[in-house]
């Protein structure tokens, strides 16, 4: 399991662990983990030493490389964190600077402890400073400004400090969680706050939301989690997790000889008004390639004789075409007519296995009848339960995915895309229980979340999914999951995963993050899905 704690769950942590521990052990052990951790990234970025030279001890390399390590210690415990972590740095021959913010009140006796020993290394003090930063040829930095428990945004000498930060070449390792940023949403702290961008996080104790959606992605960098050693018995149960294999991998299964078509499910993509026609058509060729067996583009109006490009869709009328017959996927390019309410009217009524994206998600939020009617579908669905954790696995065929992105979240709840970006695991969270559906909130660490509160927040993917379309394949292929037997909420998991991790493999192969275009996910999701079918079928 990969758990997320908000800053509360690891207050309530540190002050148990804290109760059983020598005074300032929790600190002094941060410090060692934070050391460790830059130690690596300074081997790792300096020249690989000679022959003479002995591993694990990289000390005496990083010290005739002259290696000059910038520690930003802060007033509060954080800085106790990066003081501890500058000690040893410079117990170990690494050239450090630490620029210092003396607490305003009485500090901490840990800090206080922390700070003498500091003090009494080979490490060099200066008062913190943009121009510090700026002269100086730093090969580290190590951010202890502010941990969990900022505020208020950084203003002032502060926040030259960290523009100064920023714009520097080095890596940046940040301790416990980028300053700035908040660890539980994601979003930087403040409506005109300044975070510092790490290009590495060691986070203490547990790891944290805001760390891998919303903003956090692009502070936080690489995470890595020292869990100081923390008696596992003093751990909650988690509310949150990271999206990962195990989730959902058992549900996608190596094809059987004796399948047909019919086994694997059918698949209609209601969309395609006058002007949009190609998003249901990317959302139909992500769902034939996901492997329903039958997939069927059903348009409001006027619908195309065939797709060229993909012969095997069978494009059809909307109406006359039975919806019940069907896993739908509603939406995309559905626009705002009489005729498309009327069609997610019927879509939401046909009781089976049922996706709302896009026109279809804004719809919804001008029709408070048809939320109604979805929330009712999902309440009535009577769903199994397996334990994700102690969390709810929904079984039932009627609970609808939702997909929207911030936007289309924002008029579903009638607030501001801003408020929905400050806290978006709330956001995900109230919509799931006020539609009594799986909603899926695209973005930066996408958020899926269900009715019950069960919540995930999904790793893979990156800016190459910000491209018209791509959110069509995503609905395309959670509709063709859906098809294939696998319940709404492992679907979703799978959905998203997938989507994210065929970016991440495109983008390593040069296509993308710039230009990579929607269409081209539909090929490496196909390829995902078939690795993973090859390891349950090992298994």
């Amino acid at each position: 399991m990969k758990p997320l704690y908000r800053s509360a769950d690891i207050r309530a942590i540190e002050h148990a662990a804290a109760a059983e521990l020598p005074e300032g052990e929790l600190m002094r052990r941060a410090g060692r983990a934070a050391a460790a951790a830059a130690q690596r990234l300074l081997s790792s970025a300096a020249p690989h030493p000679g022959p003479a030279d002995t591993f694990p001890d990289r000390a005496p390399a990083l010290q005739r490389l002259q290696v000059r390590v910038l520690v930003l210690a802060g007033p509060g415990n954080n800085g106790g964190d990066a003081l501890e972590a500058a000690a040893h740095l410079a117990d170990a021959g690494i050239s450090v600077t630490v620029l210092h913010s003396r607490p305003g009140n009485a500090q901490s006796p840990e800090r206080a402890a922390a700070w003498r020993r500091a003090a009494d290394s080979s490490a060099r003090f200066e008062e913190l400073s943009a121009p510090a930063v700026q002269t100086g040829d730093w090969q580290l930095v190590i951010d202890g400004l502010f941990g969990i428990g900022l505020a208020r945004p950084i203003g002032g000498a502060l926040r030259a400090l960290v523009e100064a930060v920023n714009q520097l070449p080095c890596p940046v390792l940040a301790l416990d969680v980028p300053s700035g940023l908040d660890a539980d949403t994601g979003a930087i702290v403040g409506p005109d706050g300044i975070a510092l961008r790490a290009s590495h996080t060691i986070t203490f104790i547990g790891d944290k939301p805001g760390l891998h959606t919303n903003e956090g992605r692009d502070h936080a960098g690489i995470v890595e989690v020292a869990h100081l050693d923390i008696d596992p018995a003093l751990l909650p149960t988690a509310e949150l997790q990271l999206n990962r294999l195990e989730l959902f991998a058992r549900h996608l299964h190596a094809r059987r000889h004796s399948g047909h078509k019919g086994t694997y499910g059918n698949v209609a993509v209601i969309g395609g008004a006058t002007g949009m026609r190609g998003a249901p058509i990317l959302s139909a060729r992500a769902a034939l390639h996901a492997g329903a067996g039958r997939v069927y583009v059903l348009f409001p109006e006027d619908p195309l004789p065939a797709d060229s490009g993909q012969p095997e869709l069978m494009c059809r009328l909307a109406e006359g075409y039975d919806f019940g017959q069907a896993t739908l996927a509603i939406g995309p390019g559905l626009g705002d007519s009489a005729t498309a309410a009327d069609l997610l009217a019927r879509a939401i009524a046909s009781q089976g296995p049922l996706l709302v994206d896009a026109d279809a998600l804004n719809l919804l939020a001008h029709t408070p009848a048809l939320q109604r009617a979805l929330a009712s579908r999902g309440a009535t669905a009577e769903p199994t339960q397996h334990a994700l954790q102690a969390a709810r696995l929904l079984d039932a065929s009627a609970t609808a995915v939702l997909t929207p992105h911030p936007l289309e979240a924002a008029r579903l709840l009638g607030l501001s895309v801003a408020a929905v970006q400050a806290d978006r695991v709330a956001a995900a969270r109230t919509l799931a229980a006020r539609l009594q559906a799986v909603v899926v909130l695209k973005g930066s660490g996408t958020v899926i979340a269900a009715p019950g509160g069960d919540c995930v927040i999904n790793p893979t993917g990156n800016p190459a999914l910000a491209t018209a379309g791509t959110g069509d394949v995503l609905s395309g292929l959670c509709a063709a999951l859906l098809a294939q037997g696998c319940p709404p909420w492992p679907a979703a998991l799978a959905a998203v995963w997938l989507h994210g991790a065929a970016a991440d493999e495109l983008a390593a192969s040069g296509v993308g993050p710039i230009g990579m275009t929607a269409g081209e996910l539909i090929p490496a999701i196909r390829a995902g899905i078939n690795r993973l079918a090859r390891l349950n079928l090992v298994r």
